[in-house]
């Protein structure tokens, strides 16, 4: 197939520019630059966040592999000649290995549902397989951005199929960072399983638990949230590549899109790829998105909830509950010698506020969607990439900086489950409830042990009281 005419390749007066052609008119692009026309236009339409398609490598890997699958199912169809797809598809496997991330320059915000992206990475990718040609950039009579690597293609099944696997990849990394974490709680539940201590409820004494129980019940919580995570993983395999515009396919040859997800499962190396059974539904439902979005803000609030039990935990220490100590990271006041803050905590609790009102953004973008397409799907993809990102940071930093060197203040903890009234609660089936309430609020308002006040009154013999308060009766463990 011969190559198809392009847009014409003019010598600009200024050799440090070249100039390019698209439906608007000329617009000069810096020489030595991979990109072309239609990114210079979108740096200069959306200069809004400062943050590029650079700053995603795991979506500049997810282009480049959609680009490839494409390449090659359209030589397999006879679309695209042999020699122009081997170039395109050699660019797109130095664009997966990193090169040329510099070159990925749009907005991650940016209006027209991510064309601006498709556009950027198409430009790249055939300036890139020119120089394979030993052709210059920009002669797109030889080898053209959209003629040649988006044929067959749509800024509408690309840009959700790419962002899917970008997505696909950050969640690889945080079901890593969360069981980390849940290994360095489990690991400290076995080593405060000997600690007793009081439970609360509404922040009040309610009955004894071990401190390794209670370490342990976050170690639980967050093993539901990696199977939730997972369940979510698995919605975005599912990919509306090859329906181009709407879903109905549209320019995209016969088999090419059952060939295209051939090579993309083979690329990415994930089994579980599929073409979705009504590509016009799929092309317009942002549902996904909601979905995982959900899920992290889930991992979010209990993550904070849990950073605030740690931060009280270890309130004080000596006028608060100082129950256990966080490892001391920095001076805490440049006015108060000696504090040190809980701001390993802090900062993850930080985060999560991020991820809650990321999924605000989320959930009003998927809504704004009409008809056939959502044109939001720009901040949707900043919103849960960013989300992935930091929560993953997040608690690789809890996980090493804080929690692997959590200590119990088990002298504290004595004491304070001897002298709490809340110790009653598991004598009352031997007391009855009359006398045991009446016995705490003695021991509350008199400030005497609820202990040694059933001493005094001889209510029980000590064999008694050594069995109703050994760990194994207060706790529910296994006697050893």
């Amino acid at each position: 197939m011969p190559p198809t005419p392009g847009p014409r390749h003019t010598a600009p007066t200024d050799t440090r520019y070249r100039t390019e052609h698209d439906m608007l008119g000329d617009v000069d692009v810096p020489a030595d630059a991979y990109y072309g026309a239609h990114t210079v236009r979108a740096v200069a339409n959306f200069p809004l966040t400062g943050e590029t398609l650079a700053a995603r490598p795991h979506l500049i890997r997810a282009l480049a592999a959609v680009k490839h699958a494409a390449a090659r199912a359209n030589a397999e169809v006879g679309a695209l000649d042999g020699a122009l797809a081997s170039a395109i598809t050699d660019a797109c496997a130095e664009i997966h290995d990193g090169a040329l991330r510099d070159q990925f320059v749009v907005d991650l915000i940016q209006g027209g549902a991510g064309t601006s992206t498709n556009m950027n990475a198409n430009e790249v990718i055939a300036n890139r397989a020119l120089e394979l040609l030993e052709r210059s950039r920009g002669e797109y009579a030889v080898l053209h951005p959209l003629d040649h690597v988006n044929l067959g293609q749509s800024t509408n099944d690309v840009y959700p199929s790419a962002v899917k696997l970008a997505l696909d990849a950050h969640i690889a990394e945080l079901l890593v960072a969360l069981a980390g974490l849940r290994d360095a709680f489990e690991t400290k539940a076995a080593e405060f399983a000997d600690v007793l201590k009081m439970g609360r409820t509404q922040l009040q004494d309610a009955v004894p638990m071990t401190l390794g129980q209670e370490v342990g019940a976050f170690a639980a919580t967050l093993a539901e949230d990696e199977l939730r995570l997972a369940e979510a993983r698995l919605l975005l395999h599912e990919l509306n590549l090859g329906g181009t515009a709407i879903g109905t396919g549209l320019n995209a040859r016969p088999g090419y899109r059952e060939r295209a997800m051939e090579h993309l499962r083979r690329l990415t190396g994930i089994p579980t790829l599929v073409s979705s059974p009504d590509l016009i539904e799929a092309t317009q439902d942002v549902g996904v998105f909601v979905q995982l979005s959900g899920v992290l803000k889930r991992i979010a609030v209990k993550l904070s909830k849990i950073c605030n039990d740690l931060r009280l935990l270890s309130s004080g220490p000596q006028a608060g509950f100082g129950e256990i100590n966080l490892p001391a990271r920095q001076a805490g006041s440049s006015i108060m010698p000696g504090k040190v803050n809980p701001v390993i905590p802090e900062a993850v609790n930080q985060i999560a506020f991020e991820v809650i009102g990321n999924d605000v953004t989320v959930t009003l973008a998927a809504e704004g969607g009409q008809l056939q397409l959502n044109a939001f799907e720009p901040v949707i993809h900043r919103s849960l990439s960013a989300g992935l990102d930091h929560l993953t940071a997040g608690i690789k930093v809890l996980t090493e900086h804080c929690v692997r060197g959590i200590t119990a203040n088990r002298n504290r903890l004595a004491e304070t489950v001897a002298a709490s009234t809340g110790l009653v609660t598991a004598l009352s089936p031997a007391l009855g409830y009359e006398t045991a309430c009446a016995l705490a609020l003695e021991a509350h308002h008199t400030g005497r042990p609820a202990l040694d006040l059933i001493r005094e009154r001889e209510l029980l013999t000590e064999a008694e009281l050594r069995e109703l308060t050994s760990p194994a009766s207060l706790t529910g463990l296994p006697t050893l």
